[in-house]
């Protein structure tokens, strides 16, 4: 038994614009109660990503459940929907200055302890990042990997053990460094 008990939060909606800003404060609100007020601003960037993410790309429907999970010393934040295509993670390189699309999974990873995605069986797939709950910095890579459809960004874990080559990404098939969320 442990000392520290997990929390979870979980929210269903349709990945609209109106409901992205409900959301966002949904999740500040449970932050907040949780006494994880330095996590308010990357944990609400990184959800409105990925909500963005959906309402822009995922099919069949816009339908998908944000989920927060607080424990031990670390947030998981993750959204699932229907649509089974994992996404694409651009290289910063490749996207024109003055884009407007483009740098959001960039920015999750870039903000975040670790991430990914990952199929949910027949039922879609679900978009994952952790931030870590004790202070601590966490490590921003130069660059971020590229990832195409049927691979799993290499997720990065501060301080835990050697950094990972971000420019081959693992295979959705090669066993993970460790349990993926969710």
């Amino acid at each position: 038994m442990t000392s520290h008990p997990s929390r979870h939060c979980t929210v269903e909606l349709q990945a609209l614009p109106s409901r992205i800003g409900q959301v966002r404060r949904i999740v500040s609100a449970h932050l907040r109660y949780w006494n994880l007020d330095p996590l308010i601003d990357r944990a609400a960037l990184g959800v409105t990503e990925l909500l963005t993410n959906v309402h822009q790309h995922a099919q069949p429907d816009k339908l998908c459940t944000v989920q927060l999970e607080h424990l031990l010393d670390r947030l998981t934040v993750s959204v699932r929907d229907h649509d089974p295509r994992l996404p694409v993670v651009e290289d910063l390189g490749d996207i024109a200055p003055m884009a407007t699309e483009g740098r959001g999974l960039a920015m999750v990873a870039a903000m975040s302890e670790s991430w990914g995605a990952r199929p949910d069986g027949d039922r879609g797939k679900v978009v994952w990042f952790t931030l870590p709950t004790t202070a601590g910095p966490v490590t921003v890579p130069a660059r971020v990997p590229r990832v195409t459809a049927g691979e799993q960004p290499v997720p990065r874990f501060a301080g835990v053990g050697p950094e990972p080559a971000l420019d081959a990404p693992r295979p959705a098939h090669a066993p993970a460094r460790s349990a993926v969320p969710g």
